[in-house]
């Protein structure tokens, strides 16, 4: 029964990759047919839970609750939509966002549900760290803003450089990751060398600094909750 339950689990939300809009499309009537036959299948599963579940703790189990409602705006979503089709009116896959709800809620994912609640309260804990880069980052940016703004300095592609706050915060946080390095600061530094230093800084305080503080607070969190959190 588990090995079943994760095949329709994994089979539904592979639906995503052929639903439009897909990597590779199938019509409408095949993944609509695939969709039902996994929800039917949760509810089967459902069932039998109930059969051997006093009703009392059935019913109070919030797990089940929510498996009961995503299957609901799952078919509610496949009706409407399939009707829209009729008509050719172009409409959206709203409740493709509830499908993880069964991997998380079923019995059998009690280590998925475990990680997922560890997941959830360490948020909070790390709050604080990504508080502190976003402050680190938005001063960079006022900085760069500052350095570059004013110079009529361009791209190659012949674009205003660093005059736009908003994204400037854009290209550093890119930075951060260093996708965009060394491009980003070669305007700046085809107009002087010395301002590769503005770059060389903001890399060791935001990507080697902070990400890696950002990288222990989340694992020393997670680990901790993972320990204590019940199944």
């Amino acid at each position: 029964m588990r090995t079943a339950t994760y095949f329709f689990i994994f089979l539904n939300l592979s639906l995503a990759l052929f639903e439009e809009p897909a990597v590779y499309p199938l019509p409408f009537l095949a993944t609509a047919v695939v969709e039902v036959l996994c929800l039917l299948v949760f509810l089967g599963r459902l069932a039998h839970f109930a059969t051997v579940t006093p009703h009392s703790v059935f019913w109070k189990d919030t797990k089940n609750i929510c498996i009961m409602v995503a299957i609901l705006l799952s078919l509610t979503d496949l009706a409407i939509y399939g009707v829209l089709r009729v008509y050719n009116v172009s409409s959206i896959r709203w409740s493709r966002i509830v499908r993880p709800i069964f991997l998380i809620n079923f019995a059998e994912s009690r280590q998925i549900r475990r990680a997922f609640r560890s997941i959830r309260n360490t948020l909070p804990e790390i709050t604080y760290v990504f508080l502190l880069f976003m402050f680190s980052l938005l001063m960079f940016s006022l900085m760069a803003l500052k350095l570059f703004g004013e110079r009529n300095l361009q791209t190659a592609e012949g674009l205003p450089y660093f005059r736009n706050y908003l994204e400037i915060v854009f290209d550093l946080y890119v930075l951060v990751t260093t996708a965009n390095s060394p491009d980003v600061m070669m305007p700046a530094f085809d107009f002087s060398s010395w301002y590769a230093l503005f770059f060389i800084a903001f890399v060791i305080v935001n990507t080697y600094i902070f990400m890696s503080l950002f990288l222990a607070v989340v694992y020393n969190n997670y680990k901790k909750h993972l320990k204590v959190m019940p199944g």
